[in-house]
């Protein structure tokens, strides 16, 4: 801008010149036209270059101004720019404090979403652990329910067989009330058999000392044939009946008082009378009706017998042999399946032979309701898994079944099995009762 101030001044002091050359050169050249063409030439050369840089120099100046607007212009944009970028600035500033807080804000934002994060984290660690607590307790719980079902299952059962004790406990109070009776009544009878025993022994010796006599003082033959026939009249008069009830060897002098009864055969032991099953006079010689008792037994246990006469037993293989070698006894077979369908199987001639031949069975005509499963097994000895009878090749059959029976190779019928075992062909059991009594005991 100085530079253009000195332009200006310049053209001015030429200009002056100028017109002093311009007034001086026309007082001179006046007179003399003729020098007029080559004053105004020479002055034109002389002037033509200040005129032309008095025009540049004009232009220039009017450029000047004009760019002094423009840069006046300029400058008051560019003051309005720096107040706009002071306020900017401004702006930026308060932005960056409210970006550093921001930040500071994300930053603390994103320490307590690591925080939570790791909360998270820890607690699905947590979730998952108390997940598979719940899922092992679920499974804890499913078989605790299948157990508690099957314990309702067990119950009901435990509750229908203490109904069936209860039954039988009554039936039995009864029946032990009943046999009390009963053995009153039998030792009022035995007491006057036991009078009439003696009465008659008195009269056998007062016959005998009168024969004696006789003997002494007569020969007459017809006086001792009366004699000896009073005396056989006398030995005669206690009954046969009378002798069977002092020494019972079966249940029939019993009659219909079931229970617990005391028998003579080669010995005395108990046995447990039935009349309610399938009539009066049958002896119980094997029972599953309680299912707490193992037959997993050795020879000796089953030779002796074992159990409880108020749930399962067995009477013992010799006592059921001295039982059935007396006369010719009938087998009585009541069979229960799991549903609560009764059958029954029936034979004819009933017996076991003696230890020396394994007490082998023989079982005589089959009748029932139930086909004649036992058959397989008649004429076959006795097997337990010390003693093995059987004819099966692959080795003792009461070792596998866990029990003593009469095996063939094995059996079609076990009534000595394991509990959910016990079957009769192709029917599982649930009761069982082995009975026999005289055959010929309806008859008499």
């Amino acid at each position: 801008m100085g530079r253009i101030q000195y332009n200006g001044v310049l053209l001015l002091m030429v200009l002056q010149i100028f017109l002093v050359a311009t007034t001086t050169g026309d007082e001179t050249c006046e007179s003399d036209r003729i020098m007029e063409e080559q004053c105004r030439i020479h002055t034109y050369r002389t002037v033509k270059p200040l005129l032309d840089y008095f025009r540049q120099v004009r232009n220039e100046l009017e450029q000047s101004e004009t760019k002094e607007q423009q840069i006046s212009e300029l400058n008051s944009d560019l003051m309005e720019k720096y107040h706009e970028i002071v306020r900017i600035h401004e702006t930026f500033v308060k932005e960056a404090a409210l970006l550093n807080e921001y930040k500071n804000k994300v930053i603390k934002g994103e320490y307590d979403l690591q925080l939570c994060q790791n909360k998270i984290d820890k607690s699905e660690s947590e979730i998952n652990s108390k997940q598979n607590i719940i899922l092992k307790l679920k499974e804890q719980l499913t078989d605790k329910s299948t157990n508690l079902e099957n314990c309702q299952v067990q119950l009901k059962s435990v509750n229908s067989r203490l109904i069936e004790k209860d039954e039988t406990i009554k039936r039995f109070s009864e029946n032990i009330k009943n046999n009390t009776e009963h053995q009153k009544t039998l030792e009022l009878k035995l007491e006057e058999s036991k009078s009439i025993l003696i009465n008659h022994e008195k009269e056998i010796q007062l016959c005998r000392s009168e024969m004696n006599k006789l003997n002494r003082t007569s020969d007459n033959i017809r006086e001792q044939k009366k004699i000896q026939l009073k005396l056989n009249e006398c030995e005669t008069k206690l009954s046969q009946s009378e002798l069977d009830k002092l020494n019972p060897t079966t249940c029939l002098p019993f009659g219909d008082y079931s229970g617990v009864h005391q028998l003579n055969v080669s010995g005395l032991f108990n046995v447990l009378c039935d009349s309610q099953l399938a009539g009066p006079g049958w002896i119980v010689i094997q029972q599953r009706v309680g299912g707490n008792e193992s037959f997993k037994r050795d020879w000796a246990t089953y030779r002796k017998g074992f159990g409880s006469f108020e749930s399962d037993f067995f009477l013992g293989l010799e006592k059921i042999h001295r039982i059935t070698s007396l006369e010719r006894f009938e087998l009585y077979i009541h069979l229960v399946d799991r549903r609560g369908r009764t059958y029954n199987a029936r034979y004819d001639d009933f017996k076991i032979s003696d230890e020396d031949n394994g007490y082998a069975l023989s079982l005589g005509k089959f009748n029932g309701t139930i086909r004649d499963s036992m058959r397989y097994n008649e004429n076959m000895k006795f097997t337990t898994f010390d003693h093995d009878n059987d004819k099966h090749d692959g080795g003792n059959c009461a070792v596998w079944a866990e029990n003593g029976w009469w095996y063939n190779a094995c059996s079609y019928c076990n009534l000595n099995a394991r509990n959910l075992y016990i079957h009769w062909w192709d029917t599982y059991l649930k009761e069982v009762k082995m009975l026999i009594r005289p055959k010929e005991a309806m008859k008499k």
